[in-house]
């Protein structure tokens, strides 16, 4: 069993500008840790499933009677895949995850762009490589509970070796537009009848949360759509066929062409899910992995103690961090490395990312802090939420574009790095460029 984390590269992301310049998007620190670390420890803890005769699959505990062994091992290595170039912090990251999870995991540099299908064909040997039975394909920009040791529990109900299995969610009529809508069995809820990425008109309510769970079969069917490429930029005469004809997106290329034949499967989760686009989202993100915490990782959250801040909710402090003990932080706080919080200073649904300062009596609202900012004695630095409609369960959050109507459209607020607040001022729904210094207060706008 492995894991392929699609990363993307540095032509995406440009939502997530200006957070984006300083560290590649998936190392982004979310509820403390990377972004990309909660995928990985994810895959670091499914055990493997199943059990098998020599002569084929059989369902059920093993027993004396025969000789059974486990159909599918446990995690054996996790592919980060992309087309970052190689990467100081990358490659950082990467030597003190294994440390950490006791499980190798490598980085595979992509040549080009080549889709979400398009990377893992092109590594297909790599991935092959040991005996791999199974797979899971997960999309670095997604935040999830990441049901895995589910997903591979009920790809082993169904038997047969040759089935695919992607995670799906339910969104509302309206939002399920903006992502792959999965039209499934009428009677099980679990054959994927039919896929559209991104339809014009209602389909389903059923999203593809892209995370995905593959045999080694799924290559045949890639293939297919490799072989019609090429076909297809031969008539064109194109002259950089050989490159176009490598870029393959599993949604649309793929999933389109399965559904329907038996092979696909959708595995329905109840649990949280949420994209990671903009950095608005980003501070979503982290208010659903925080509540996480409570049940995976307690000894990541702050508590109240005699002398210390005081926590309102789930909060995450670096051990690092300074804190005054008259600062009131939370709910959903993420304050990393080095950071140094004066005396009455409120934060509240907000990250302060490494080495930034927080000034005596400072207010932070709805804002991202970026790397060594300072935000002065008094100031306020407030942005505006973008979080899901509460009063609707199957509510997710909207992508917003930066502009609408010719204006800014109201969001959070985002300092880069090393910007510097005076005293006194006040910053509203402004995205803040790096290494800036303000003299004054600002109200939707972009700072450049």
């Amino acid at each position: 069993l492995k894991a392929v984390i699609l990363i993307g590269g540095p032509q995406k992301g440009t939502r997530f500008r200006p957070l984006s310049f300083e560290v590649p998007k998936p190392l982004f620190p979310v509820a403390g840790v990377p972004m990309v670390q909660h995928h990985i420890e994810a895959c670091a803890k499914v055990r493997g499933t199943g059990w098998s005769r020599v002569g084929g699959p059989r369902p059920g505990p093993p027993s004396s009677l025969c000789p059974l062994r486990p159909q599918v091992p446990g995690m054996k290595e996790i592919l980060l895949m992309g087309f970052y170039q190689p990467h100081e912090a990358l490659s950082r990251f990467l030597v003190s995850a294994q440390q950490e999870f006791k499980i190798p995991i490598r980085y595979l540099q992509e040549y080009a762009a080549l889709g979400t299908g398009g990377g893992i064909y092109h590594f297909r040997d790599q991935i092959l490589s040991g005996g791999a039975e199974a797979f899971f394909v997960l999309n670095a920009d997604v935040c999830s509970e990441f049901p895995l040791q589910e997903m591979l529990e009920f790809q082993q109900q169904h038997g047969d070796a040759h089935n695919f299995v992607m995670l799906g969610t339910t969104a509302n009529r309206t939002q399920a537009l903006n992502y792959g809508c999965i039209v499934a069995n009428t009677d099980t809820q679990e054959v994927v009848q039919h896929y559209v990425e991104k339809p014009s008109t209602f389909v389903s309510e059923i999203i593809n949360c892209g995370i995905y769970l593959f045999t080694p079969a799924i290559f045949q069917h890639i293939g297919e759509v490799f072989q019609r490429n090429q076909q297809e930029l031969v008539l064109e005469e194109s002259s950089n066929g050989w490159q176009r004809a490598e870029v393959i997106r599993l949604e649309q290329d793929v999933f389109t062409a399965l559904a329907g034949s038996g092979k696909l499967y959708v595995y329905k989760t109840d649990g949280f899910w949420s994209q990671i686009k903009s950095a608005g989202s980003a501070i979503y993100a982290s208010r659903l992995y925080l509540n996480q915490y409570s049940r995976s990782h307690p000894e990541r959250l702050a508590q109240n103690k005699p002398g210390g801040p005081i926590i309102r909710g789930n909060v995450y402090i670096h051990p690092t961090a300074s804190i005054d003990g008259t600062a009131v932080l939370g709910p959903n706080v993420s304050i990393g490395e080095g950071v140094t919080v004066g005396a009455g200073v409120r934060v509240r649904e907000s990250i302060v990312l490494h080495g930034a300062s927080l000034h005596d009596h400072t207010c932070v609202l709805n804002t991202i802090v970026g790397w060594d900012s300072t935000i002065g004695r008094w100031a306020r630095v407030e942005g505006t939420p973008s979080d899901p409609n509460p009063n609707d369960p199957y509510a997710k959050i909207d992508s917003e574009t930066l502009f609408r109507d010719g204006r800014l459209t109201p969001s959070i607020t985002i300092l880069g790095c090393s910007v510097t607040i005076p005293a006194e001022v006040v910053i509203l729904n402004s995205i803040v460029l790096p290494h800036k210094e303000l003299s004054r207060s600002y109200k939707n706008q972009i700072i450049l």
